[in-house]
């Protein structure tokens, strides 16, 4: 594990696969996760790709401080820690993929920064869903947003491993496909790195800060066709995700200059955990098609 120079007070602890040259790639992770996610995925790419998988902030081994201050925590915030990574690695236009938080999170990047961004490879959360989000059934799963907002979720979770374990598997059991057993290993990495003292309060300053999927997407306008998001995007839209609807990405094109949409079939929401050979096929292909 390696240690990223400081942005905005933030370290980010990542590794680094592959032959140290060549394609780069930047894998972002989803919550409740962290880098490890991308174990499947990183031995698909690391054969020919520079592969970088940082732990975002407040997140693994990264830093965590100024919980009081969601807004060092939001896309945006997120979004300049990975710049920074990208600029102090020297890594020329990489191919940024991700998955729930990581996804938005890499749009972030390539909409501010575009000339920096090679490709997206990125599965739900996606913009376009609008006020569709309000729909009964969506706000049944929706239910941990404004839990998370509230004191009692640290007062029941913070550094209680025991609960904290109930809780995390509840998302990788309810949220994944039908055939995914979430894995007791990885869970037990995820208490230990979710179970100390002020980590899962660190990890939910992203809903705090309102860069969850509800606030976005009620926020959320269509930008002008000049201001859509310029770099070539490969959408996989999982078939089993019960946060966001097969239906919900007929409005991509409103947001995207350049979308592919694929569906992955089978699967739930941790797309590169459940299918890490469909996520690092899309990447390749990216890397394929939009060259050095």
């Amino acid at each position: 594990m390696l240690r990223s120079a400081p942005v905005d007070g933030f370290r980010l602890g990542y590794d680094r696969w592959g032959p140290g040259s060549g394609d780069a790639v930047v894998l972002l992770h989803g919550w409740p996760g962290d880098r490890t996610d991308y174990r499947g995925v990183v031995p698909l790419l690391a054969g020919t790709c520079d592969v970088v998988v940082p732990d975002l902030r407040g997140f693994g081994d990264s830093d965590r401080h100024a919980a009081h201050r969601p807004d060092l925590y939001d896309a945006a915030a997120q979004a300049r820690s990975v710049v920074g990574l990208v600029d102090e690695l020297g890594l020329a236009r990489p191919v940024l993929a991700g998955y729930d938080i990581g996804s938005r999170i890499a749009q972030a990047v390539a909409r501010a920064h575009p000339e920096r961004v090679r490709a997206l490879v990125v599965s739900p959360p996606l913009p376009g869903i609008g006020d569709r989000i309000l729909d009964p059934q969506a706000q049944r799963e929706f239910w941990y947003q404004p839990f998370h907002q509230l004191a009692l979720a640290e007062q029941l979770l913070d550094g209680r491993p025991a609960a904290l374990r109930d809780y995390l598997r509840h998302f990788w059991s309810h949220w994944s496909g039908p055939s995914f057993t979430p894995d007791e290993g990885a869970l037990d990495h995820l208490v230990a790195a979710y179970g100390s003292p002020g980590a899962f309060t660190a990890s939910i300053a992203w809903y705090r800060a309102g860069a969850g999927a509800v606030a976005l997407s009620l926020a959320e306008t269509p930008p002008a066709r000049t201001d859509r998001i310029a770099v070539p995007t490969t959408v996989l839209w999982p078939e089993h995700d019960p946060l966001f609807r097969r239906a919900w990405s007929d409005r991509l094109g409103d947001f995207f200059h350049d979308v592919t949409l694929e569906h992955v079939d089978g699967v739930g929401h941790f797309v590169p955990v459940e299918a890490p050979d469909r996520f690092a096929t899309a990447i390749s292909r990216a890397v394929a098609a939009t060259g050095a």
